[in-house]
């Protein structure tokens, strides 16, 4: 299983939201890329970046920073956040970016995320509030269930869903186990955990499932509820690596 600590950017600027709020947002760096840095000294091998003034305005809005970011670090790196077409897609697999993230187009459009994913890495975004998936930034529910959502891009290329139960994120309340599980039983994809992760308890009860991918860390690390360092070292023990 893969710890993928977390920057969301806005306005350039690393912060971390509650519940989806951007009024909530909290800034944690004004330079993200040396927060990448960290992660990498760390021991990550992943990072998972958010451009959330895109997630809102459906177009990439934090792209000085992004190429910061990638030009300081050798970390994987997946991004998500007002993807809505291929020429986006392209700029960003051009800049370096080894996995895009479609959420809201992945509901309205799903035959436009299949296509992308026969062609480049692609990871579906499902963000889900009470179980029904969240679109546009979280600021709309849907009509579709999570699961429902997760089944319909099985076997079609996509490399990972990325399940985040919105009423969790950046709550500290710990980490839904039982909606990522069901995630990951309705696609049979790698799924990665979002959402409310607190301590290294939600990262050992995730992985006991044995049915989870990743999961994403955030607030826990920010805040100082989570010793990252120790997670990556317990993960690797776990793995016998």
């Amino acid at each position: 299983m893969e710890i993928l600590p977390a920057i969301d950017l806005k306005d350039g600027k690393a912060v971390r939201l509650t519940k989806g709020l951007m009024e909530s947002a909290k800034i944690y760096s004004d330079e993200p890329w040396q927060l990448a840095k960290t992660f990498e000294e760390m021991g990550s091998k992943w990072l998972h970046l958010v451009d959330l003034n895109g997630a809102f305005a459906g177009e990439p809005k934090n792209l000085e920073q992004i190429e910061k970011i990638r030009k300081n670090c050798n970390l994987k790196m997946e991004l998500g956040g007002g993807i809505r077409d291929e020429e986006t897609i392209r700029r960003y697999i051009d800049l370096g970016i080894d996995r895009l993230i479609l959420g809201s187009i992945a509901v309205k459009d799903p035959a436009f995320v299949k296509a992308m994913a026969a062609k480049y890495p692609i990871a579906v975004g499902i963000d889900a509030i009470d179980g029904y998936v969240a679109v546009e930034g979280w600021a709309e529910v849907s009509r579709m269930k999570a699961t429902d959502l997760a089944r319909a891009f099985a076997d079609c290329g996509v490399e990972a869903i990325i399940c985040t139960d919105v009423g969790r994120d950046g709550t500290l309340s710990g980490v839904n186990v039982d909606f990522t599980v069901s995630i990951a039983e309705a696609s049979g994809i790698d799924t990665i955990a979002s959402g409310g992760v607190k301590d290294l308890g939600d990262i050992e009860a995730l992985h006991a499932t044995g049915k989870v991918a990743g999961v994403i860390v955030g607030k826990a690390f920010y805040e100082g509820t989570l010793d990252l360092r120790k997670a990556f070292e317990r993960v690797r023990e776990a793995a016998g690596r």
